[in-house]
């Protein structure tokens, strides 16, 4: 009964064929799944992620084409990180999407790794990060996140040099997503809580994740950010927190542009039945275990309110399509199959 790592993320978005134009046409994601909200099928529900939408590389998207925007506060994640191989990539996709028409913050040195922040057309705060150089640049494999170590104050806001950062890009036109630049892997996802050792309890104590680094926000010292893992903590399995006490900052408000929810991975229903009765035994709410054709998941919320999911790995999105043609057409789960005709006159075709 371990979780894996991170099984997707799932955000807002008012428009699907907006949508698909920035995470296919300008990010180079994989289209693995068009499919329609299973609890409101007049919507869709789109997937995005590596070229068979494995478990840790998926970012899925509703569509609420008549939802306010959101806003990111308490119970709700800031901005999630996508995985760029080192330093040289990252810069590679700054110029690539500058030339694309994205405002890009960043390079930053987060000390652990480096980044690069912009948003979709909704707003949704993205980042690309690097994979390393890791968490045991400043501790030991077996003492990681024992000890709190603030960033260095170069890094911070304030004290960064904000004119040399922008500067700094890839020296010459990235015309194309070349083999390196791909996009197969979620980083991490940032949330936002009130009490970190409530939220730390949440993840090691009822989740059995591992605190993996103790740190502050490099862009507001007064928050602390604490990253929660599997394992030795490599990207993919990673959730971080940054923490204010209620009061010092606002609710979150889900709408277009925010996340819906995260989910992270199980390897098969008999581990996530015994984390629904963990889960239950601690005193939260649990949905039942509800199928989603291509996995199988549980939902409830964090102590901020932020909804959480567990989901399985398989039994995957080539159960309905062959490998080579996912995405293509829209598939629909059995119990929804007889009102396909009804279900297609009200969506909007996707290029």
């Amino acid at each position: 009964m371990t979780i894996q790592g991170i099984h997707h993320i799932t955000l807002v978005a008012k428009n699907a064929q907006r949508n698909v134009a920035f995470y296919r046409d300008v990010l180079g994601w994989k289209l693995v799944k068009k499919t329609v909200n299973f609890d409101v099928p007049d919507t869709y529900h789109l997937y995005y992620g590596d070229d068979q939408g494995r478990p840790g590389s998926l970012s899925t998207f509703f569509e609420w084409p008549h939802s306010p925007p959101g806003q990111w506060g308490i119970g709700a994640t800031h901005h999630f990180a996508m995985g760029a191989q080192n330093r040289d990539t990252l810069l590679k996709w700054k110029r690539y999407l500058a030339d694309k028409g994205c405002s890009i913050e960043g390079p930053y040195d987060r000390t652990y790794f480096h980044s690069i922040y912009f948003t979709d057309p909704d707003g949704v705060i993205l980042e690309i990060a690097t994979q390393g150089p890791g968490w045991t640049l400043d501790e030991a494999p077996d003492a990681l996140g024992q000890k709190m170590l603030p960033p260095a104050k170069e890094l911070m806001r304030g004290y960064r040099d904000e004119a040399a950062i922008a500067a700094t890009t890839w020296p010459e036109p990235v015309p194309e997503i070349a083999s390196d630049m791909r996009l197969t892997r979620l980083h991490h996802i940032t949330a936002i809580g009130s009490d970190i050792d409530r939220t730390t309890e949440f993840y090691t104590g009822l989740l059995g994740m591992r605190l993996v680094k103790k740190t502050l926000n490099f862009d507001n010292p007064e928050s602390p950010h604490y990253y929660y893992g599997v394992g030795d903590g490599s990207p993919g399995t990673i959730i971080t927190y940054f923490a204010y006490p209620v009061g010092k900052m606002r609710a979150s408000q889900i709408g277009t542009g925010l996340t819906h929810h995260f989910a992270l991975a199980v390897k098969d229903e008999q581990a996530q039945l015994e984390f629904r009765d963990r889960i239950m035994a601690a005193g939260y709410q649990v949905t039942p275990v509800l199928d989603r054709k291509y996995f199988r998941s549980i939902y409830f919320n964090d102590p901020d309110g932020h909804i959480v999911e567990i989901a399985t790995d398989g039994p995957g999105f080539a159960v309905d399509e062959p490998p080579e043609s996912l995405g293509q057409a829209l598939s629909l789960p059995e119990w929804l199959e007889p009102r396909r005709g009804e279900i297609e006159s009200k969506l909007r075709p996707i290029p």
